[in-house]
C-alpha cells in the first residue's frame, strides 16, 4: 500500500483521486483487504432491517417473520460470504450478532440470554459454518458440472484425489 501513489495521477487532463474503499458487486473492498468496511456495511444493513422488522413483529406470525428475517438479513450475510473466508475471528463475531440478534427478536428473547438453543430450533448456521457450507456446495457443483460457467472450466482442469491410482 506504501507504494501506492497518494496524490491524484493526471490521465488525459483529467485527474483520478485513489479511493480508500471501492464497491464492486455489492462488495466494499479497502485498501487493506481487511473486509472491515464491507462487514461494517452488512452488520449496519441488518440491523437496520431488524429495526424495521421489530416493530412490525407483533402484527404477524411467528413464521411470517422467520421467513421475513431469512429473506432480508440472512441473504445479506450469505451474499458473497465466500469474501468472509478466513477473516478473524472478530469479523466473524460481528456478523454473527446479527444472526443472534435476529434469533432473539423471533422468539423474543432477551438480549442476555443464549442463543445456541434459539439457533437450533431455528436450523441456523453460525457465520463460519454457513461460509465452509456454501464453499462446500459451491466446489461440490462446479466438480459435478453444475456450477457456474466460469467455474467450471476451472473444475474440467482438476483431478480429483479418488482418480489417483497410487493413492
Amino acid at each position: 500500500m506504501h507504494q501506492l501513489p497518494a496524490s491524484p495521477v493526471i490521465t488525459g487532463g483529467n485527474s483520478v483521486h485513489p479511493a480508500s474503499v471501492v464497491r464492486d458487486l455489492g462488495v466494499w473492498i479497502d485498501r487493506g483487504l481487511s473486509m472491515s468496511t464491507h462487514v461494517s456495511m452488512v452488520v449496519a444493513g441488518c440491523f437496520a432491517v431488524l429495526r424495521q422488522l421489530n416493530s412490525i413483529r407483533r402484527s404477524v406470525s411467528r413464521e411470517s417473520l422467520i421467513g421475513l428475517v431469512v429473506s432480508l438479513v440472512l441473504t445479506r450475510l450469505d451474499y458473497c460470504n465466500a469474501v468472509f473466508a478466513e477473516l478473524p475471528a472478530y469479523q466473524l463475531d460481528r456478523l454473527q450478532s446479527a444472526i443472534n440478534a435476529a434469533a432473539r427478536m423471533i422468539y423474543r428473547a432477551s438480549r442476555y440470554d443464549h442463543v445456541s438453543s434459539l439457533l437450533k430450533e431455528l436450523h441456523w448456521l453460525r457465520v463460519p459454518e454457513r461460509i465452509e457450507f456454501k464453499l462446500c456446495a459451491l466446489v461440490y457443483k462446479c466438480l459435478n458440472g453444475n456450477g457456474p460457467a466460469y467455474l467450471n472450466l476451472i473444475a474440467d482442469s482438476l483431478q480429483r484425489v479418488t482418480d489417483v491410482r497410487s493413492r
